[in-house]
């Protein structure tokens, strides 16, 4: 009897080629790093409950959950805001798994797992705003988009929650996409596309780090 196993996979493995892609003569405008292997929980209050979950993601996480449009880190975790009363908990190694997290929340959300439905891409470098501006109507401006800012938008007609992250040491603005797996290659293609003329790093993280 055939043996099966399951190997956890990028939605890009198959498209996702390591090194230098676009403009040559210039130094890497743009870094585009494919982020594997997290753990993705989809938390919705029940009607009604919206402070209760408040409470209870408090208690959990030692962190208030977001109510706004923003993105909000721990020690192990990254809460984002993706509508009222609604936020994905991002994190890695199990500890906030669906199985675990039921029980936090069982009496006051909902919860989805959708640890391999998204692809996690992240954007920075010089020229990630210019690259971002091309393909989005948001305004990612240090003054209108600054370090945890969120929003659930589309990027070139694709939903996408996309937030801000901590800056790299060098300065340079970091941005964070989570989109869903079937439609992430088509969307890689695009962000290549628009990334091409400032020079591209390619890259991809075995583990959120």
């Amino acid at each position: 009897m055939a043996e099966i196993s399951w190997i956890s996979r990028g939605p890009l493995e198959h498209v996702l080629v390591v090194g230098a892609y676009g403009a040559r003569d210039v130094a890497p405008g743009i870094s585009l790093t494919e982020v594997r292997n997290f753990d993705l929980i989809q938390v919705m209050a029940r009607r009604g409950k919206g402070a209760e979950l408040a409470n209870a993601a408090k208690a959990r996480f030692g962190v208030a959950a977001p109510d706004a449009p923003k993105a909000v880190s721990a020690s192990d975790v990254t809460l984002i805001w993706s509508g009222p009363d609604q936020f994905l908990v991002l994190s890695k190694g199990g500890k906030h798994a669906i199985d675990i997290l039921s029980q936090a929340f069982s009496q006051s959300a909902s919860l989805s797992d959708q640890s391999h439905a998204r692809a996690l891409i992240s954007v920075t470098g010089a020229k990630a705003r210019a690259m971002l501006a091309k393909l989005s109507s948001l305004d990612l401006h240090p003054a209108s988009f600054p370090i945890g800012a969120a929003a659930a938008t589309s990027i070139d007609h694709t939903g996408v929650n996309l937030w801000r992250g901590n800056d790299r040491p060098d300065g340079q603005p970091v941005f964070n996409l989570l989109v869903f797996a079937s439609f992430a290659v088509s969307l890689w293609h695009t962000m290549l596309d628009a990334a091409a003329e400032y020079g591209v790093d390619i890259g991809f993280l075995e583990e959120l780090a």
